[in-house]
């Protein structure tokens, strides 16, 4: 069977305007997005900004379009940020029976398994990109704070979790460290470059574009 080309992107901004946090590292990213997906493979994008208002059921409507949604966020005290956090409230509550989910999965006659089976998104993915004040050291080095237990593993066991409620399926994301304290335009620098890797190495590599799909006919009728 031949797969399916992913070619709707939902991007949500979870870059929130809070205290000193401004959300532009976020922007940056969502520049790159526009430029990779719009300009550079002719992908259809939507993007929502946790800091604009929107309705619930027209973020349903994105979910459920979408080929892939990606969320990018600062993770802030452990967690993502509280209005991103009350966006999944609010969103993934009317996306109930509205093509996000059906129920929890269980059946009346015997509740004690297949919690969270209950997802009706398959054959859509999501990926996680997240930034931090912690160094990516926190989480490799013996003994510092994250004891050795990877972003993925740890921190965002919950959001993966989260996802996999709806039955979407995970592309390896991209973290990025050490963005208040020890910050530097080099650094900045060096991850846009990180970045729109990844994004080549995952979109154009495990998934065929637009535009690689019209290079491969034209080089089959020369």
């Amino acid at each position: 069977m031949k797969r399916k080309r992913m070619t709707k992107i939902f991007i949500i901004n979870g870059g929130q305007h809070f205290a000193h946090s401004g959300g532009k590292f976020n922007k940056t990213l969502l520049e790159l997005d526009k430029t990779f997906f719009i300009q550079e493979n002719g992908f259809e994008l939507k993007i929502t900004d946790i800091n604009e208002s929107y309705e619930p059921s027209a973020e349903v409507e994105k979910y459920v379009w979408a080929d892939v949604i990606i969320c990018h966020f600062p993770v802030w005290w452990f967690s993502m940020p509280y209005r991103l956090k009350e966006y999944v409230d609010k969103v993934f509550t009317a996306g109930h029976r509205n093509g996000m989910f059906y129920s929890d999965g269980r059946k009346s006659e015997n509740p004690g398994i297949n919690y969270g089976t209950g997802g009706t998104m398959q054959g859509r993915k999501y990926m996680a990109v997240t930034s931090w004040n912690a160094p990516e050291t926190a989480f490799t080095l013996p003994n510092e704070f994250f004891n050795q237990r990877s972003v993925d593993d740890g921190v965002l066991f919950g959001f993966h979790r989260m996802n996999a409620f709806l039955s979407l399926e995970r592309i390896d994301g991209i973290h990025f460290h050490d963005l208040e304290k020890n910050v530097t335009q080099e650094r900045v620098d060096r991850y846009k470059d990180a970045y729109v890797m990844h994004l080549e190495k995952v979109f154009e590599t495990e998934f065929s574009s637009p535009k690689e799909i019209k290079l491969s006919s034209q080089k089959i009728e020369q």
